[in-house]
């Protein structure tokens, strides 16, 4: 473990959380960071805001993966073995299931690279707004692998099974224009807009019915994993249970009394 902080976490006056990775130069997704970034996720659940943006920075999202890991530390001709392989796509899928698992909207703010596993952790996310200079990709196959922090399932699951084989069998990268085309980004916005942008999205996200939001996150998110009918069933249970929420009284309340559009929910 290392002294070094590479992610940190912001909690601005308007309820957002900017969670940010910093890792000169590439923001590499090394061990360490992912242990960084699976406990300030973890905070981030236990006690959350209103909601959350995921930065690199304004030069890039997250290049990938610190390759030099993946060297055999008792033969560097020979890359790690599959025990060590193993826990290495533990630390990815323990620190982005993290990410995912926040129960507030959160948004990558993605400015520039978004490779590997930084494509990875924008997928862990609800939403990507991108930099019209943002590029992203899978190009894992390019060293002989294939991805390891959900970048086979979450990709299918966003923008369909063929299009992630041809991101993922090919390792291009492709620009934000045609992220946007296929569903990869959910907006493009000038450069020098990014974060504006993305800090707006969550504050006004961050002022709404967020613990209703985060149930209907839930069901969403989970609702995905199991059949039709299952996810029926899920969704009656949180309907029900949003019902105890002050979001509930308070939405309600303000309906019957001033009609739709008008409560105020804070960040609570």
């Amino acid at each position: 473990m290392s002294d070094t902080p590479l992610v940190s976490v912001e909690r601005r006056d308007d309820g957002v959380a900017v969670l940010r990775l910093d890792n000169p130069k590439v923001n590499a997704l090394s061990s360490e960071l992912l242990r960084q970034l699976e406990a300030a996720a973890e905070g981030l659940r236990q006690d959350p805001p209103g909601a959350v943006v995921v930065t690199g920075g304004d030069r890039l999202f997250a290049a990938g993966a610190d390759i030099s890991e993946f060297r055999s530390a008792e033969d560097p001709t020979q890359v790690v073995d599959h025990d060590d392989a193993a826990r290495l796509g533990q630390h990815f899928l323990r620190a982005l299931n993290a990410v995912a698992d926040i129960p507030r909207a959160t948004i990558a703010a993605i400015s520039g690279f978004a490779l590997g596993g930084g494509c990875e952790l924008a997928l862990a996310c609800d939403f990507r707004v991108a930099s019209e200079k943002a590029k992203l990709g899978q190009p894992e196959v390019l060293l002989g692998i294939i991805p390891g922090g959900g970048g086979t399932q979450r990709l299918a699951r966003l923008v369909g099974p063929a299009r992630a084989k041809d991101l993922v069998f090919t390792g291009r990268q492709v620009d934000a224009a045609e992220a946007l085309a296929m569903g990869l980004v959910d907006e493009v916005v000038p450069h020098d807009e990014l974060n504006e942008r993305a800090l707006a999205k969550a504050a006004t996200l961050a002022s709404g019915a967020v613990v209703a939001q985060g149930l209907a996150k839930r069901a969403i998110d989970r609702g995905l994993d199991i059949t039709l009918n299952g996810g029926l069933d899920l969704e009656q249970q949180l309907f029900a249970e949003v019902f105890t929420t002050p979001d509930a009284t308070i939405g309600v309340q303000s309906f019957l009394e001033h009609g739709p559009g008008k409560a105020a929910f804070g960040t609570s």
